[in-house]
């Protein structure tokens, strides 16, 4: 098969590797569409993202779909042949966290893309069969693959305790950004205030549940009084700043990866008596992500607006600097054409 490879700084190349043999518990995946993030361009760009560092060749891409080709000794093999969404993680089913249901926050956890175990810019991928969700044929693999930064937005829109009638501020409208507006407005949320320095990048969160929109470099975030805020951007003024927009007993929560320390208003979230906490990826959200999606309350599709293949990941990871530019996509291969 072959493999998209981060070989070293800024390098990126293909690899000829063999077709890997699925474990008791796995399935094979014929990947079909893998989405890019910007921890995939991070890690080319920079080969770390805070303590995980780039020691290695490593496999980038952890948000993936495809069809499951071969399966293990212990998975029914009628699962042969259904298309399937990844959910890029293996956690240690024994460990504290896994048995209080938080298997996110498991410390032995194998995640995707993250150094040093590989992801799924590669033709095949394994995957432990209970994290590899089916989807119907009414749902695209681009957007299969896209249930991994939607999964991200579900987990931040429950974390800030969004339900029907309330008002939320969004700080970034990069794709997690878009994807949490748009599972605000699925939750009920009536106030969706999206925030960007980037005059395109607010223009897009109109069309994915924006209901208002703020240039926080003109006009006067902390003059905002909403229920929650969420932080896509991980832009320490944009924190602060929306810190100051939520009223009493409201809730904050952390998502985008910035600077590790920077310094928080204390005084206010200890009077207003604020719930602040982070999200680190998610747990037990794919079966809400293909609700979403299958009933047209999520577009992701529309979200994509750049394809590319293997031969072409390294555009792929430069894309975001493209203007108009949402989700890149690669499409290692098509399940039609395959012969394991």
């Amino acid at each position: 098969m072959q493999v998209s490879v981060l070989s070293g700084p800024q390098e990126i190349r293909l690899e000829s590797r063999p077709v890997p043999s699925p474990a008791a518990d796995e399935v094979l995946v014929q990947v079909t569409a893998v989405g890019v993030c910007g921890s995939d361009a991070h890690y080319y760009r920079e080969g770390r993202i805070g303590d995980h560092v780039v020691n290695g060749p490593l496999v980038l891409g952890h948000e993936a779909a495809g069809v499951i080709v071969g399966v293990g000794c212990s998975v029914a093999d009628t699962r042969i042949g259904q298309r399937v969404s990844i959910e890029p993680q293996r956690p240690d089913p024994t460990s504290s966290q896994s048995r209080a249901g938080r298997y996110n926050l498991c410390p032995s956890m194998e995640f995707f893309a993250t150094p040093p175990i590989d992801g799924a810019l590669a033709e095949y991928v394994l995957i432990q069969s209970a994290f590899a969700h089916s989807v119907p044929d009414e749902i695209s693999d681009e957007a299969a693959a896209l249930f991994e930064p939607l999964s991200v937005g579900i987990a931040s829109a429950q974390k800030a305790r969004i339900t029907a009638g309330s008002s939320v501020l969004i700080a970034g409208a990069g794709p997690v950004g878009l994807v949490t507006a748009q599972v605000a407005r699925a939750f009920g949320a009536t106030t969706i205030i999206v925030s960007d320095i980037a005059p395109d990048r607010r223009e897009n969160a109109k069309k994915f549940g924006a209901t208002q929109l703020i240039d926080p470099m003109t006009e006067d975030v902390r003059a905002l009084d909403v229920d929650a805020f969420i932080d896509a951007s991980g832009a320490p003024r944009a924190v602060v700043d929306g810190i100051h927009a939520v009223r009493p007993a409201g809730t904050v929560v952390l998502v985008g990866m910035g600077a590790s320390d920077y310094a928080l208003p204390i005084s206010l979230i200890q009077n207003r008596e604020l719930v602040l906490t982070g999200v680190f990826r998610y747990a037990n959200t794919w079966p809400i992500a293909r609700e979403l999606v299958l009933s047209g309350r999520v577009d992701l599709d529309s979200m994509v607006t750049g394809r590319f293949d293997l031969a072409h990941v390294e555009d792929a990871l430069n894309a975001d600097a493209l203007p108009g530019s949402i989700k890149a996509v690669v499409i290692p291969s098509s399940h039609k054409e395959t012969d394991v």
